[in-house]
């Protein structure tokens, strides 16, 4: 997988280190970086469900009042 540098300030990184509890600058960020991607995902997961379970509701026949 190909590499990529980025500057960041330092409060910043060391923010990240606490929160993460990890001692490594980079694997602190890299942490936050993949759990912000899987929380990502999650959230559309919950969405397409949410968004099936109402078209299925939708789908049903009306019934007739009279």
């Amino acid at each position: 997988m190909a590499k990529v540098s980025v500057s960041l300030d330092a409060d910043l990184v060391v923010e990240a280190m606490v929160l993460s509890g990890v001692g490594s600058p980079q694997d602190a960020v890299e942490l936050v970086v993949r759990d912000y991607i899987e929380r990502g995902h999650r959230t559309e997961a919950r969405v397409a469900q949410r968004d099936e379970e109402l078209r299925a509701v939708e789908l049903k026949p009306r019934d007739v009042e009279g």
